[in-house]
């Protein structure tokens, strides 16, 4: 498990905190079942994932820049902000 070192810490940092996951991936699934694993261990920690939307950006050398490192695709831009304002409106709800 990922998060082993620190499920055995007394004070749990990842407890009741609002958090996202995003991934890219050359291949079709955009690194869905990376997301899985990541999300069974950040549960386990007792993090408050954010469920919806979830962002898994397929093909992703087609959607970005290479020399840049910018993401240019606009729609996967749209998406993203999507959730990442859905993210914004938990973590103002946690506050």
């Amino acid at each position: 498990m990922h998060g082993d070192w620190l499920s055995r810490l007394p004070a749990q940092p990842f407890a009741g905190k609002p958090t996202v996951i995003q991934s890219g991936s050359p291949g079709a699934l955009g690194g869905a079942r990376a997301q899985y694993h990541l999300r069974q261990s950040l549960v386990f920690l007792d993090a408050r994932v954010i469920n919806k939307p979830e962002a898994m950006v397929s093909q992703i050398m087609s959607k970005v820049d290479a020399s840049t490192g910018e993401l240019t695709d606009q729609a996967t831009r749209d998406f993203i902000a999507s959730q990442l304002n859905a993210f914004a409106a938990v973590v103002r709800q946690f506050g």
